[in-house]
């Protein structure tokens, strides 16, 4: 395969919500955005059932972390990818596919996840407390990765709403795991690591949403939410030059409820910090 050269590198995150449902759908959004790296979530797949050669087709190398019928994340390269982790570490015992990591060979690499945190409903329950040990994991993750002082995107569907200004609605969801006060300060403390939320160093406006529930006119009436990030890490925001959520892709032909959010990094030469 052809390696391209690479000023600006494009990586995009998107819930794809079943991968092989939806496969015509994330095809022709990948022709049409181009991106150098593409992280999805919710493949709802194994592996052996992933549609590697369909992607394979546009340019990409493929890895995937998959499981039946739920959750699952794959990661797409137009570069070779090394360094490869599946799942998050921290508990041996979590066979839930949540957490892909690589290292993208690029001219001037760049080390990606592909993160589908999990969602925590009902609250009260042991969903909600997988979801806050998750988090925790996850964080502890996140610190010895910014140890290394590299370029670093932590992207995916994290299921939190930061701030009430993330949800059209705020008040529809005070009582759902998303706007938990304990999910938001986990968030916050992801994030007090040194990680950098790419639609705040972007400036992308308030009333950005990524996700509309498929049910009661959701879309229609622009009832979203923004739980989908790619946070950075400070190497990687220094070289921000911009992101874009493709609110279009909610209208596609059999839409995921979710849409992809997408980011430039540049890592030419003379950017380092």
């Amino acid at each position: 395969m052809t390696r391209p050269t690479v000023a600006v590198m494009r990586i995009a995150t998107w819930n794809v919500n079943s991968v092989n449902a939806r496969l015509p759908t994330v095809l022709a959004w990948l022709e049409q955005a181009a991106p150098d790296v593409a992280c999805f979530q919710e493949i709802k797949c194994v592996d052996e059932k992933f549609p590697r050669e369909a992607f394979e087709s546009l340019g990409y190398n493929v890895e995937t972390h998959g499981q039946k019928s739920y959750n699952g994340v794959a990661m797409l390269s137009k570069y070779p990818l090394s360094d490869i982790r599946r799942g998050l570490p921290g508990d041996e015992t979590d066979e839930q596919a949540r957490y892909l990591e690589a290292m993208i060979e690029a001219p001037r690499p760049l080390r990606v996840a592909s993160i589908y945190l999990p969602n925590g409903n009902p609250i009260g329950t042991e969903k909600f407390d997988y979801k806050l040990a998750w988090f925790e994991r996850l964080n502890r993750h996140a610190r010895d990765l910014l140890a290394f002082e590299e370029p670093l995107a932590l992207c995916g569907d994290y299921n939190v709403i930061p701030e009430a200004e993330d949800a059209k609605n705020p008040a529809a969801w005070t009582e759902d795991a998303l706007f938990q006060p304990q999910s938001r300060q986990a968030f916050r403390a992801l994030k007090n690591l040194g990680l950098a939320d790419a639609h705040e160093v972007g400036g992308e406006p308030a009333g950005t949403y990524s996700f509309w529930d498929y049910q009661a006119g959701a879309w229609q009436r622009n009832h979203g939410i923004r739980i989908d990030f790619a946070l950075l890490s400070p190497q990687a925001a220094d070289r921000l030059r911009g992101i874009e959520t493709h609110r279009d892709a909610r209208d596609m032909d059999k839409p995921s409820d979710h849409v992809p959010v997408v980011v430039d990094i540049d890592l030419s030469a003379g950017t380092e910090a």
